[in-house]
């Protein structure tokens, strides 16, 4: 009996379309699970032995303060009433944290760290974080408090377990990684394969904004008939756009897009390219593999057993453009390869990162636990 606990759960970011598909594919027999969400872009969704529940939200720092409040109400009735044993919370964000009753179990899912946005994690630093020290130095403080009151946790990959130990945090790490609803992603041969490079996700320094820039010049560069297609929002949209705007014959960017609409850009597409420096397990490259594209990312940790080099994937050394550059348009050249890649991607997914089996996973931790 689990409260998972989230505002965001209507949004299109990674966390919101990791617990849709887990939700979505719960076992028959799976224990009562609430979800205690806000009413921000608020749609009908309904999944068996779910029960939805919602506070007002409109996104910002107080609203989220008030809809923290409501909800460690709810889960304080909810536990009196026998109804719960965990709290399942997903972050960041992180304020929903510091409202969660001392005498709960709290299961923590982190997706990522302040840690790894500052930027400061790596031996060596690829990018300076957007956020300000200060804030940075709150954020983490926040986490430490989040992580002392938690039992155990949940992280997707390596990469994330490494960051919650240099926290200082001596409890239960659990590695399940993100995965995709393979029922819903699903290749189909009848597309026409006409945009030879895809890029999508947030468009913002953190995930390689200037280094997407910089591997679209150089791919226009070397073969002036390529079609790059960028789908995706953010910060950095506008400066993505300006700096790309002599090659608008080459490069298409598209903006917002619903996710319903993302499994035709993956059709059509030949080759998934990122250059981002921080993920969880990134959504989009999970997405583009099952729909059978191979992946060239930077050779970053929480890309391991995921985008394994010559089967899966290319991996380039991180900001090696010329590298990264050659991968891309080797497997344009040689569409036998990249075919191959693409099938050794959804074959993987389907038996490692497949929701199906991964929803079962995520409850035997609880039930382990208890």
């Amino acid at each position: 009996m689990i409260a998972i606990v989230y505002p965001q759960f209507y949004g299109i970011g990674g966390i919101a379309r990791y617990l849709d598909s887990f939700l979505s594919n719960l076992p028959t027999d799976h224990p009562p699970v609430y979800l205690i969400t806000s009413d921000e872009h608020r749609v009908e969704r309904h999944y068996p032995g779910v029960k939805i529940i919602h506070f007002p939200y409109n996104h910002n720092r107080f609203s989220l303060f008030f809809w923290s409040l409501r909800a460690r109400n709810k889960l304080i009735n909810l536990y009196d009433e026998g109804k719960i044993q965990w709290i399942n919370l997903h972050y960041p964000p992180l304020i929903p944290g510091l409202f969660l009753p001392r005498h709960i179990p709290v299961m923590l899912t982190v997706h990522s760290t302040y840690l790894g946005f500052s930027g400061n994690f790596y031996p060596k630093k690829f990018y300076d974080s957007e956020i300000s020290w200060l804030t940075l130095k709150i954020k983490m403080w926040m986490e430490s408090r989040i992580y002392k009151n938690s039992s155990r946790t949940i992280t997707l990959t390596e990469f994330g377990r490494e960051q919650i130990l240099a926290y200082g945090y001596d409890k239960p790490i659990h590695i399940i990684p993100n995965g995709v609803d393979l029922n819903q992603f699903k290749f189909s041969s009848d597309n026409i394969k006409n945009i030879d490079v895809l890029f999508t996700g947030r468009i913002e320094h953190l995930k390689g904004s200037k280094g997407m820039v910089e591997i679209c010049r150089r791919l226009v560069e070397k073969k002036k008939d390529i079609l790059i297609y960028i789908v995706g929002y953010g910060e950095e949209e506008n400066w993505v756009r300006q700096q790309l705007g002599d090659l608008k014959k080459n490069v298409i960017m598209t903006g917002k897009v619903p996710f319903a609409e993302m499994i035709i850009y993956y059709n059509r597409s030949r080759v998934y390219v990122s250059t981002s420096y921080y993920e969880g397990l990134p959504g989009t490259c999970l997405e583009a593999m099952a729909m059978q594209l191979p992946a060239v990312v930077w050779d970053f940790l929480f890309y391991r057993g995921l985008v394994v080099e010559g089967q899966t994937g290319s991996l380039a050394a991180p900001n090696d453009f010329a590298e990264m550059t050659d991968k891309v348009l080797t497997l344009l050249s040689n569409p036998r390869l990249a075919a191959e890649m693409g099938e050794n991607g959804r074959v993987l997914l389907e038996s490692d990162y497949n929701w199906g089996k991964l929803a079962p996973d995520v409850l035997a931790v609880f039930a382990k636990a208890g």
